[in-house]
Order: C-alpha cells, then structure tokens, then sequence
C-alpha cells in the first residue's frame, strides 16, 4: 500500500507538469474544420427615412468625395483613451487608465490594439459582394469625444461611393463600461437591388518579438456552438479555418486582456481565421447577407469589447463572454473558487488574504476526510510488525499472502486505500485553485504584505517557497509512514522538489500551498492526540 501511496505523490507531480504544459489556457483542443455552408439570414431591411441623421443620398454615377488625409479621433472616458481612425473606421488603438504594462508607478499603461496590421486595424469595415475594400476611408463627425460617469455619446464615420451606396459606422459609447455599441448602416441609393455582407476584420501578431507573461497564452478566441475554440499562427498556417455554428463572439486575447466583436441576435453568420500576406493573423467576421432594395438601408448591429478579462465585467457583456477566461479542464471548479475570491475582497480589500481564508475554508471541508486518512495511516503503522511476519511466513506462496493480509485488514478494521483517497480527491481543487490564480487578472500586480507586491508574479526573494518547503518536511516527519528506508528518504527529497518547483510559482500561489501546509500540520498535531497508539 506505502509503495501505491508512493507513486500516488510521483505520478502527482508528473500529472502536475504535464497539467501545466499542456492543458494551460489557449491548448483548447478544436474540433475538424466544418465544411463552410451558406448563410440564409438576411437583416430587416429599413427605409432610409427610420434612421437619425441619415446622409443625402448621392445619385447613381456621383463621384464620391475622397477625404485628402486619413484623420484620428479620440474618445477620453474613465476608464480607457481610444483612438479611432478613419481609415476602414477602425480603432486605432484603445489605452486602460486602470492597468499598466509593468507593477511600477512609472510604468506605461496597458495599451491595446497597437500591434494590429498597420494596414488592418481592429474593426475595419469591408463589403463582401459590393465595393468596399480595405482600406476605404471615411469621414468621421467629430475629432474628439470626451465622457464622464454614465454619460452616452456617438461617433458617425461615413462613407459615400460613387457606385450608388452609402456605409455609415455608429459608434455608441458610454463612460462607464468596455463595451462599445456599433450600428454599420449601408444605403441603397442606386436603382438596383443591393447584394452582399459588411465584414468587421481584426488582425494580431502572429508572432511576439518580446516574451511576456501576459502574453503566454496570446491567440485567437472565438465562442461558437456553445464551446470555446482557440487558435494560433501554427493552426492557420497551411489553411484559413471558418467557424458558421451560433457564434456569439470573436476577438484576440491574451492572458489577462481580450479585443472582441460580439454578435446581436445572431449578427455575426460566420467567421474566418486566417494569416494574411504581412504575416498577421487575421479574423473576419462576416453578417448574414443582405438584400437591399432601392431607396431602402439595413443595418447591422453588433457590440465590440476591448478590456480585461475580469470575471465580472465580462459576464456583464452578455454573449457569454466570460468563457473568453480559459481556466481549462476544471473550469467548473476554478470559476467557483474566483468568484469566491472575489467576494472576500471586497470585505478584506487584500486579496492575499482572501486566499487565506479561503484555504482555511478548504481545510476545513476536507477536514473528515483527511481525519479518516491519517487515522488509517495510523492503523496500517500499528499492524505494520504483523504484516511483516505474513509476508516472511507466506514469501513463496502469494495468493495465501493475499489472503492472509485481507483477513488482517478486516480484523483491525483497516483501509489499505484510507491514506491515498483524500489526496486523489484533493488533486482537482488544487489543480483548479491553479489555474484560478495564475490566470486570474484580479491578482495581476495586486499586493499582500512586505515585499510581495504582486500576488501573480513570483516572490522576488524566494522568501515563502522556502518557508513552504520547511513546512512541507515538518509535514512529511509527523506523517504516519511504513516504507523501507530507501522510500523514506526518497519522500523527504519531495520538499526539495517542491520548494525548485514553486520559485518561479505565483506568489498568490505559494501563499495558498503554505497556508495549507501550516494547518495541516496544525491538524495533524490535533488528530494525533486523538488517535493514539
């Protein structure tokens, strides 16, 4: 049974690493590429006359009037400084005043957008079946918009062709959220029918030149047919893949931030991933078509998110966003524990010590179980010498081995399995506590105590993994054991493992692992005085 135990806390290890290789966020595995299939859904056509501050139509064969230079506007809220540009009506870039790059005061916001395709931002407008290409430019109302608390205001880019439409972009942006509203309308002003799609295009690089953390799982996302897909340069690299199953977002994402497009009622038919010729990894998602009859508009309505990948402000986009917060096979643990780390912040305001309690909690609900393994660690200690004799008596003859080492067990009432049990079931809370935190954007750059100043980075003098590993070889030399001396010594090399595995760890991470240690041994002093020898 000790040599089970044994490989139990090896194979342990070994499923940890390969956990953490393999099964990180962005190693979502995507199913086969569907064979793509026409859209049938066609938005309402709406009279011209429905909409605000509708455009002039141009007659049929009018020159349009093309802009002498691509202008910026900028939109200043709390929360964020976007830049948008004229160019595609696209955002050039859009800078979070509530996160910086690095945990220094000194540091540079968090900016994001500004590594699209120079010749592709995020959110360009293409037509698909009618002209409008890359690249089109329009003509924005206004140069700046400024915003305060819950205040609401749009920005229009229009764009007049010379071939009888008209595409109009509505901006929609309130001072108090990510989420950003956006109406594209085209205009039928010729005399015949208008056929097509309007495509909102991002771009991302395929590959980072500076290594860093946030970028570690940097990708492509997308929720379609109630699951998550995610892709990288390496999966588009021979050929586009097209996503057309009830698609309710798509955008790039790294660790911690996320740039969407999401869908309303059902405005996005299909999307497209592909690495395009400047070596950017390009997204296209494509409206249902639409059939536009002279003097008639559709419009197209859609939401854009450009923001953290905080649990709670994306589970307010709706579209179920939060899936874009990847914590892997244990997501149905994980999600749980974040909410409830979480909701002791905002009573503690520390969110170190919100892992405390929230360990102490754990300990607490695992406390019977660990009772009942210790307990029969204790009996397998006490029948140890009995055991001995059994398997010297019956050494050539193994099924009377068997057999006589079942009745010993039944006669002390003892459970082979009792001691390893406990930390099976443990395995998974601790893997999804994991990944919780080391995905987690709440503990990015936030502080405990002293030097540890950034729970999600690791501890920059190595202080708490070897404080845990000390804590994790007083734990060993309490535990009842009956291997041979060569296992004994191969255990208490595990601290040591631990102690190298965790420096470079989180230190929200290392703080859970020695807090549990601690009560552990805590209750192993507790449990030791009730089951005596």
């Amino acid at each position: 049974m000790e040599k089970r135990a044994f490989l139990a806390v090896i194979l342990s290890i070994a499923v940890f690493y390969v956990f953490s290789m393999v099964f990180g966020p962005g190693k979502t595995q995507i199913p086969p590429k569907a064979t793509p299939t026409a859209s049938s859904a066609t938005p309402t056509a709406a009279p011209a006359a429905t909409t605000p501050a509708q455009p002039a139509p141009a007659a049929a064969g009018t020159p349009a009037p093309t802009p002498a230079v691509v202008k910026d506007v900028t939109v200043e809220t709390g929360l964020y400084t976007a830049v948008f540009s004229s160019q595609g009506g696209s955002l050039k870039s859009l800078t979070l005043k509530k996160y910086r790059e690095q945990n220094t005061p000194a540091a540079s916001s968090v900016a994001l957008g500004t590594h699209a395709d120079p010749s592709l931002l995020n959110f360009s407008t293409r037509g698909a079946g009618f002209n409008l290409p890359d690249g089109t430019v329009f003509v924005p109302d206004t140069s700046a918009i400024t915003l305060t608390g819950g205040e609401s205001r749009q920005l229009t880019f229009n764009y007049v062709s010379g071939q009888g439409f008209t595409v109009r972009k509505v901006f929609t942006f309130a001072g108090d959220t990510y989420g950003i509203k956006l109406d594209t309308q085209v205009f039928n002003n010729s005399a015949a029918p208008l056929v097509g799609t309007i495509q909102q295009v991002m771009t991302y690089p395929a590959e980072h030149k500076v290594k860093d953390n946030r970028l570690d799982t940097a990708g492509s996302y997308l929720y379609s047919d109630n699951s998550l897909k995610a892709d990288k340069a390496k999966d588009v690299a021979g050929a586009s893949k097209k996503y057309d199953k009830s698609i309710l977002w798509a955008g790039f994402a790294d660790k911690y931030f996320l740039s969407a497009i999401l869908a309303e009622k059902g405005s996005i038919a299909s999307v497209e991933l592909k690495k395009n010729a400047a070596g950017f990894l390009e997204s296209i998602a494509s409206a249902p078509q639409f059939t536009i009859n002279p003097g008639q508009a559709a419009t197209v309505t859609q939401r854009l998110f450009v923001g953290p990948k905080d649990l709670d402000i994306l589970k307010a986009q709706g579209s179920s966003l939060e899936q874009s917060l990847d914590l892997g096979w244990f997501t149905v643990i994980a999600k749980p524990l974040l909410y409830t780390l979480k909701f002791f912040y905002r009573y503690v305001g520390n969110y170190g010590i919100a892992i405390i309690i929230i360990t102490i909690i754990l300990k607490g609900i695992f406390f019977p179980l660990t009772h009942k393994s210790y307990k029969s660690m204790k009996g397998m200690q006490k029948i140890q010498p009995e055991m001995n004799k059994i398997r010297e008596k019956y050494k050539n003859d193994r099924d009377a081995m068997n057999k006589a080492v079942m009745e010993l067990y039944r006669d002390h009432k003892v459970n082979p399995l009792g001691g390893c049990l406990p930390m099976v079931v443990q395995i998974p809370v601790f893997f999804a506590l994991y990944k919780a935190l080391m995905s987690s954007i709440e503990l990015r750059h936030a502080p405990f105590f002293f030097w540890i100043t950034d729970l999600s980075d690791k501890d920059p003098y190595y202080i708490t993994p070897v404080i845990m590993g000390v804590t994790m070889f007083v734990q060993q030399k309490m535990t009842p054991s009956q291997m041979d001396p060569v296992q004994q010594k191969m255990m208490l090399a595990l601290p040591v493992v631990f102690t190298f595995m965790f420096l470079s760890f989180p230190s929200g991470l290392v703080l859970y692992w020695l807090v549990n240690n601690i009560l552990t041994i805590g209750q192993q002093m507790y449990i030791n005085k009730l089951v005596k020898d």
